[in-house]
């Protein structure tokens, strides 16, 4: 009978220590373990991240940090993380909390436009995703990328096609500039490539003049008009004379590309630069600038007139006049220059 009671006694306290391990073991794997009020935080885990690189980001949004070790470290978690952006939602557990640090690497979405130089642009990319300033710097002016697809250092810009894309977090700076490669051989489409053909120019000549016609006017609805008045000016071997191909290869000869030049002046006309179209006939070596999808489609797309000459608008700002005769667009210009004196802009 006594052994009969020890018996019952021990069992009972068995029960009660396993009871109260499972109540744990529960607690630790199933109860809420969140410690913020938005519905949810994001973790950016750099590659090869330790665990305690994690934690570190971790902290702030848990309740109880231990038992999230304790679970982590059951799962295996610390000998297998992932880089990436990983959501932690409010109210998850600690089972839910390891689970989505596994396998729920989120993509973000990355826009970059406008951008005047590999520099710049390596820089907004930077800001977006993993890679850094100075590895994707160096992957965009790779010569020997460039010297595969038949492109000089001018030409660098040429396969950033400016838009949003989805990326995971975590890639790398070739990782992002295959999948750009990519996104630029859709985008010549064959219909783009058959317009490209039927207005004379290869692919990076067009891009290069969208980048003039995407500078000189801001309007999307006048750039097929400016477009064609540049192809009619190189249909006639004209050379272009364009005012941003002239302030940019300011900046790139001073290799200042901060400097703000609101007026040309007779004697930039001057300077010898491939890129200054007043100077040199045809299309620059390279884009002046990342030029908008919409100004590439205009020069695919050109409003056909007879124009050559244009000059900004005094009277309806953002636009311009445009003139079929030297004589009209002087009449046009003496009207505008009054305008910039009267402004005193010098420069």
């Amino acid at each position: 009978m006594y052994r009969r009671r020890i018996l019952l006694i021990v069992l009972l306290g068995g029960l009660v220590v396993a009871g109260y391990f499972a109540f744990m073991v529960y607690r630790a794997l199933f109860t809420p373990n969140t410690a913020f009020e938005n519905e949810v935080a994001y973790l950016y885990i750099p590659t090869d991240a330790s665990y305690q690189e994690v934690r570190a980001q971790l902290d702030p949004l848990l309740a109880d940090p231990e038992t999230f070790d304790a679970v982590a470290r059951q799962k295996k978690y610390p000998g297998n993380i992932r880089p990436g952006k990983y959501p932690v939602r409010k109210g998850m557990n600690n089972n839910e909390i390891v689970n989505s640090l596994r396998s729920a690497n989120t993509p973000v979405r990355v826009s970059f436009n406008n951008q005047e130089t590999p520099a710049s642009l390596a820089g907004r990319i930077a800001d977006q995703i993993e890679a850094d300033s100075a590895g994707l710097l160096a992957a965009f002016t790779d010569p020997s990328f460039l010297g595969a697809h038949g492109w000089t250092q001018d030409q660098a810009l040429l396969p950033y096609i400016p838009n949003s894309y989805e990326f995971f977090w975590n890639t790398g700076a070739e990782e992002f500039r295959q999948r750009m490669l990519q996104e630029y051989e859709r985008f010549w489409s064959a219909e783009r490539l058959a317009k490209a053909r039927e207005i004379g120019l290869e692919p990076e000549e067009v891009i290069a003049l969208a980048s003039i016609v995407h500078k000189e006017t801001a309007k999307p609805e006048e750039r097929p008009r400016v477009a064609g008045l540049y192809l009619n000016r190189l249909r006639q071997g004209m050379a272009l004379q364009a005012d941003p191909t002239v302030i940019y290869a300011i900046k790139k000869t001073s290799g200042n590309f901060d400097t703000i030049i609101k007026r040309v002046l007779y004697r930039d006309l001057e300077l010898d630069s491939p890129y200054n179209t007043y100077k040199y006939g045809g299309v620059p070596p390279g884009p002046i600038f990342m030029p908008d999808i919409s100004a590439i489609d205009a020069v695919l797309n050109p409003e056909s007139h007879e124009y050559l000459y244009m000059v900004a608008d005094t009277e309806n700002f953002g636009y311009h006049q445009f003139a079929k005769t030297l004589a009209q667009h002087n009449r046009n210009k003496e009207q505008y220059i009054r305008w910039i004196n009267s402004m005193n802009i010098r420069r």
